[in-house]
């Protein structure tokens, strides 16, 4: 789409580049950008130019440069002691894109833009995924990214700040990782989207996104039995009703989507309800 109150487009070599004149907005892959009008911005200020290493390897675990495409995010060759590596390709293909949005969609813009069924906010939620985020005069702060996401189209940037990367944990990537997904049609916006991760110690955290305005996150030193399970996800709050679920649908699916991951990633043992240690994060 042309954005016609644009006047200004330019690109930004160098941090300070990145303080941005009123009326100025940060675009990366810009699928979303262009996608509809955008009456408050008169200029666009792409930070691709700084060439952030896509992915590289941060101790024992990985960062993800906000510029990451989804492309490269998928094409990472897999680590053998990273099963959680999974998810990559499983979030990506949650976004029912085309190869074209594939290799022009950012990791970054896709957190950035907040949707409840932003499928790289479940799967840095999935991950334990912390934001890296830059802000105005040179200094720099981290939230992860389930604190990050506040609401449907929301987040906790300030005027200013840009994220700059999603760092991935070890022990997270260490985990074995499943994901489910609902929709109403079969190739419509997610109405739900569950993800599990099982630590090698036997901790289990299970993601809701999508069926929540922001993401909300269960966490136990063990495997919490079935029923336990469903109905801390039922419990939840922040279901919410619009044209593609209701919020009754959306708490129902949850649960058992969550049901699902859990056999999955205790391979169906059962467990004693007096070890069960439950938490909601």
């Amino acid at each position: 789409m042309d954005l016609y109150d644009v006047q200004g487009y330019r690109v930004a070599r160098r941090r300070s580049d990145l303080a941005l004149a009123p009326g100025e907005a940060i675009v990366a892959g810009g699928t979303w950008m262009f996608s509809e009008p955008q009456p408050s911005i008169t200029g666009l200020v792409d930070v691709t130019g700084l060439d952030w290493t896509p992915i590289e390897e941060l101790g024992d675990g990985l960062r993800i440069a906000a510029t990451c495409t989804i492309a490269d995010l998928v094409a990472l060759p897999p680590r053998p002691q990273w099963p959680a590596q999974r998810l990559f390709a499983d979030c990506a293909d949650a976004l029912l894109a085309s190869f074209k949005i594939w290799n022009t969609a950012t990791v970054g813009g896709n957190v950035c833009r907040s949707f409840a069924a932003a499928s790289m906010v479940s799967l840095a939620v999935a991950l334990d995924g912390t934001a890296l985020i830059w802000t105005p005069g040179g200094g720099a702060r981290r939230l992860p990214v389930a604190a990050l996401v506040t609401g449907n189209g929301r987040n906790e940037l300030a005027p200013g700040e840009v994220l700059r990367a999603i760092d991935l944990p070890g022990y997270a990537l260490r985990g074995r990782a499943a994901m489910r997904k609902i929709a109403l049609a079969e190739l419509g916006r997610s109405g739900a989207v569950v993800t599990g991760r099982r630590d090698p110690g036997g901790a289990l955290t299970f993601g809701i996104t999508a069926a929540t305005v922001a993401p909300r996150v269960l966490r136990y030193r063990y495997p919490p039995a079935a029923a336990t399970l469903v109905a801390d996800a039922e419990a939840l709050e922040g279901y919410y009703t619009d044209p593609l679920g209701s919020a009754d649908w959306r708490r129902a699916v949850a649960g058992v989507l969550a049901a699902e991951i859990l056999d999955e990633l205790t391979d169906g043992a059962a467990v004693d309800e007096d070890e069960i240690v439950g938490g909601v994060a």
